[in-house]
């Protein structure tokens, strides 16, 4: 019997290594595609996914103000801010995967599905890119310890789809949008043209991600006859942990649905 996505997601979620992870996640995604262009759609269905994914044994997971600040514009300050990337992705294919059935007993159209569906496989893709810019370097995924706190918005969130909504592609991802230029001008001046290339396929993705959290935020709004704004500025007073910080990058973050009314608010501490 064909596995129901929720099944795929589990699946993907309870794999520990980042290179087969992604392969799984990038094979399930090519089968819910495929079927969905033959007019098909796999079952959705229902299974319990774990409070936080499988992780490899490396990198050592650390506190964040313990991990080691490097110079960005050193060699070595170059692979740190690779790995920390590489990290950040394999975190996002696990949100990715967990919204499907973390959140199945919701009834949501399939473009929903299609959406965070597609986002998982980019983002897979993306962990790899940057996997294979830190081999080309001399390192790998696991060589330098990371981040401890990436799943912290997905535990907190994980009763609150809305929420999740919020946090996760409309507050994390769209950090991604402010930092990225800056990244790809470090990575331009080191000479280091194959990370420059990865980091702009990054950017113009990951516009697409933040857009789908705007959509489905202002979707279930609607559905409850709620202002979004007001809802948003709630949320993430509620879930994110800190005022957000400038400068914004405000051209993208708009291409993405995120209009100035909805961040600048929020870097006032309450």
């Amino acid at each position: 019997m064909a596995m129901s996505l929720c099944e795929m997601a589990v699946d993907v979620l309870t794999t520990a290594d980042g290179r087969e992870k992604t392969a799984k996640s990038r094979a399930y995604a090519a089968l819910w595609f495929a079927a969905r262009k033959a007019g098909e759609t796999l079952e959705i269905g229902r299974a319990e996914p774990p409070l936080r994914p499988s992780r490899p044994e490396k990198p050592e997971l650390l506190d964040p103000r313990k991990v080691p600040k490097r110079k960005p514009g050193s060699p070595q300050g170059r692979i740190a801010l690779l790995h920390a990337v590489a990290h950040i992705e394999l975190n996002a294919v696990d949100l990715h995967w967990d919204i499907i059935p973390r959140f199945a007993h919701i009834p949501m159209p399939l473009g929903f599905y299609d959406d965070w569906v597609k986002s998982a496989d980019e983002e897979s893709k993306h962990f790899n890119l940057m996997c294979d810019c830190l081999e080309e370097l001399g390192s790998f995924y696991g060589a330098l310890p990371a981040h401890a706190g990436m799943w912290r918005a997905a535990e907190d969130t994980a009763e609150d789809l809305h929420g999740r909504l919020a946090v996760v592609p409309m507050v994390l991802e769209a950090r991604g949008l402010d930092v990225t230029p800056g990244m790809i001008e470090i990575f331009r001046k080191g000479n280091v043209p194959r990370a420059v290339e990865a980091l702009e396929v990054i950017y113009s993705e990951e516009v697409g991600h933040v857009a789908y959290g705007s959509k489905w935020f202002h979707f279930l709004c609607g559905r409850h006859e709620q202002d979004p704004k007001d809802v948003f500025h709630a949320l993430v007073r509620t879930y994110f942990h800190g005022p957000l910080k400038p400068p914004f990058n405000e051209e993208k973050r708009a291409e993405a649905g995120l209009p100035p009314d909805f961040y600048w608010p929020l870097t006032e501490v309450t």
